[in-house]
């Protein structure tokens, strides 16, 4: 049992890591195709590269034999006759089918998209848009909903079936690319690369380095910023079929590999541990074995022989617990799916392929030291029944028994220091409320023609009047998404001093909406115009970075990035509040009157504060309101801004909750296998237990004496573990800009609860062993 539930941890980690090694593998000419990633002082490693970085570098370069850019502008509604499709759409170009062999289902990917006016349609999409009659979509028109542009039909494609990042509902070419040829620091696109077989990735990557270098320095002097000779600009190019788990940056959809790789090797070291078990308990029944050996040995059967024999029934229970074990994963399955949010299922037959050898494997290991041990008893002795006495098995035994104990040590305390970290993320103080509060995202938005502000301020108006919402904010960058938008200001009395700064573009109420504290000066002034033209409030955190504190900034003035050479005052300073997630450092950020710049039409969203009263009643009201005014005929749905910004630490939520099982699986493991162990060990001792009780002995005494040996190895065990511990736990918490000190008590508990554990299960076989029957171990002496 207890090796069955090992293997199932290993498999069901093992599975998973390699679904996300899966992705992208249906690309035909994948190992000639990179993602581009780039690196700055400003920025640091971004996912995103510039349009004449792709493109020129495709001319300039002969190693580059064709290149791609690609956006993914979120989902969007498209439109034919009657019918109508709520779709993810990637804005690209022509090249992008070169790169993605999408399977035809009708029409041409040469030109398919050659100009703004055409659109390819997934196999999805199209069934929504044409139902059956989709073969003959091709020359039709579509309509997009947010700006009401026609796209004529020029083909159909199927998502491919194989893992990937790329599922795009439609296709269409990006209309900006005329505006970016020649801005080279502006990082918008995702870009790849299809290089010439045998093409040196390292030489190409200083290539490329040197000309975004050179390209930087021309932009610096071209707007006056100072580049850092110490951070220069860096380009990586990343295999597109190791980018699921490999992008330097965030990637697309990137996956958490290190955490992968910590949960496989913590499933390994549970698969040892049942392994530890099968060889300790292997080794201890020697016992019920040694005649047996004695006798084959004396009738004829060679070492050889008595090898084979025992690593065949080794990988007889191995076999068995296999087999349970890939039931208990069929079992697990659509629960572990839920929780990965994946789509996992047992139907690659190479999965099979790998875990039957690895399964020899291991058979092999933990069969072949209890099966050399038993093979080489000697028949004299066990014949004579002196094999017990052998100092090798008992200090095999007790060297297996510490290592299981380590194991499970190093787990109890990493679990709880775990539980540490995440419990503290979670009751940290954020620096805002945002209790009873929600936000909407707008799904019908329009960049242009300032569609998104006037349907801000209009849908701002009519929510306030819905009985149960007492205030109505909205901000260009959302509280727990992250940064939204970001640009460089510059001091303006030291134009060198620059840094890089989330853009606050709020409207009047929102410090106020989410309690956001003044810790100097006071808050813009809607009713001056001098606030609202050039009046700005900063966190802690840009005060900071500019050198000064909260009363020095109040007054200083700055340019910024994103709107020319206007002058902003600070006015105000507040408290930091964390958008991005408890894990990450607070960025600096500017607040400023939303409507003075291009940054209002990015006012993409409500957020609305709920009355403690009948808040299902209001919020029914809002979606009532919203599915038939604000936006009819999208779906709906609302984030409590309390719970959005949850969602940036889910991830280490679930770690927790994975290495709280781990650690049940290892505790239940080891004490199985002590409890297995323990019993042989004292069946052997019964003698001698018989012995100390016709001279005397009470029965605490005799517990004592079965138990001390077992308490002194998982001491010992426990003070080996808290190193490794410590390594491993103080490096997990490196990915934390706050974190817990490292604590002594999960160490110290540790030892307490391992103690008690073996306690209490070694001394219930011994408390047993005071209940024998003195006769039956003694009538022979």
């Amino acid at each position: 049992m207890g090796l069955s539930v090992g293997l199932c941890v290993f498999l069901l980690i093992f599975i998973h890591w390699q679904d996300e090694k899966s992705y992208e593998q249906w690309i035909p000419d994948k190992e000639n195709i990179y993602f581009v990633e780039n690196r700055n002082a400003a920025f640091g490693i971004m996912s995103s590269s510039s349009y004449p970085e792709i493109f020129v570098s495709k001319e300039k370069f002969s190693e580059i034999e064709d290149c791609t850019v690609l956006n993914d502008w979120g989902k969007q509604k498209l439109s034919f006759g009657n019918n109508s499709a709520y779709v993810s759409g990637t804005a690209t170009v022509d090249s992008f089918f070169r790169f993605f062999a999408f399977e035809k289902v009708a029409g041409n990917f040469q030109n398919a998209l050659s100009d703004d006016g055409k659109i390819a349609l997934s196999l999805e999409t199209a069934h929504q848009l044409f139902g059956d009659d989709y073969p003959n979509a091709i020359g039709k028109t579509v309509k997009t909903d947010s700006d009401e542009k026609n796209y004529v039909v020029t083909a159909i494609y199927k998502i491919p079936a194989g893992n990937t990042v790329f599922k795009p509902g439609f296709l269409h070419r990006n209309p900006y690319l005329e505006e970016s040829k020649d801005k080279w620091t502006n990082f918008n696109y995702n870009g790849f690369f299809k290089l010439k077989s045998g093409t040196d990735i390292k030489v190409l990557e200083n290539k490329l380095s040197k000309q975004m270098q050179q390209q930087d320095e021309i932009e610096s002097k071209k707007w006056g910023y100072t580049v850092d000779k110490k951070s220069p600009a860096m380009v990586y190019l990343t295999p597109i079929s190791t980018m699921k788990l490999d992008a330097k940056s965030e990637g697309i959809s990137k996956g958490d590999k290190k955490s992968i790789m910590i949960l496989l090797g913590l499933s390994v070291l549970i698969l040892s541990l049942s392994g530890i078990n099968l060889i300790n308990l292997k080794t201890a029944q020697s016992s019920q074995r040694a005649k047996e050996v004695g006798v084959r040995k004396v009738v004829g059967s060679s070492k050889s022989k008595l090898v084979l024999q025992f690593l065949l029934e080794t990988f007889m229970i191995c076999m068995a617990a296999y087999i349970i074990a890939f039931a208990m994963v069929e079992l697990l399955l659509p629960s572990y799916n839920k929780f990965l949010n994946k789509e996992i299922r047992l139907n690659d037959f190479t999965l099979f392929i790998y875990t039957g050898l690895f399964l020899i494997v291991f058979s092999l290991i933990s069969g072949l030291i209890p099966a050399l041990y038993l093979s080489n008893f000697k028949p004299i002795n066990t014949l004579k029944g002196n094999f017990a006495r052998s100092k090798n098995g008992v200090w095999l035994r007790n060297g297996i028994l510490t290592l299981q104990l380590i194991i499970s040590s190093f787990f109890i305390i990493c679990s709880l220091i775990i539980h540490t970290q995440v419990s503290y993320m979670m009751n940290k103080d954020l620096g805002f409320k945002g209790d009873q509060a929600i936000q909407i995202n707008f799904k019908k938005s329009n960049w242009e023609n300032s569609f998104n502000v006037n349907k801000y301020k209009r849908l701002k108006v009519e929510l306030a009047k819905i009985p149960g919402v007492t205030d109505v904010t909205g901000s260009v960058n959302s509280i727990g998404s992250g940064t939204a938008n970001a640009s460089i200001v510059k001091l303006a009395t030291d134009t060198t001093k620059s840094i890089q700064t989330m853009l606050g573009g709020i409207d009047e109420n929102f410090l106020r909406f989410y309690k956001i504290k003044f810790v100097s000066g006071r808050d813009l002034n809607w009713k001056k115009a001098s606030d609202t033209i050039n009046g700005a409030v900063v966190n802690e955190t840009f005060a900071g970075k500019l050198g000064y504190n909260p009363k020095t900034a109040l007054d200083k003035e700055f340019f910024t990035g994103w709107d020319g050479k206007k002058k902003y005052k600070i006015l105000g300073v507040v408290k930091d509040i964390n958008y991005s997630g408890v894990n990450q450092l607070i960025e600096p950020i500017v607040y400023f009157n939303y409507d003075r710049n291009w940054v209002k039409n990015n006012m993409s969203n409500l957020q609305i504060k709920l009355s403690g009263d009948d808040i299902n009643g209001t919020l029914e009201r809002i979606k009532e309101f919203w599915t038939t005014k604000a936006e009819p005929g999208y779906p709906y749905d609302f984030e409590f801004v309390d719970k959005q910004f949850a969602k940036t630490f889910e991830k280490f939520q679930k770690q927790q909750t994975l290495f709280t099982t781990l650690n049940v699986v290892v505790l239940v493991i080891a004490l199985l296998g002590l409890f297995a162990l323990s019993s042989l060990l004292i069946e052997q001792k019964l003698k001698d237990v018989a012995i100390k009780k016709t001279l005397g002995a009470d029965e605490r005494t005799i517990v004592w004496d079965l138990t001390k040996r077992f308490l002194l190895i998982c001491v010992i065990a426990v003070f080996i573990s808290i190193p490794f511990g410590y390594y491993a736990m103080n490096e997990w918490l490196k990915d934390f800009a706050y974190r817990i000190d490292m604590p002594v008590w999960p160490y110290v508990l540790s030892l307490i609860l391992l103690l008690l554990l073996t306690f209490i299960v070694v001394s219930f076989k011994a408390y047993r062993a005071t209940k024998i029957n003195l006769v039956k171990y003694l009538k022979y002496e």
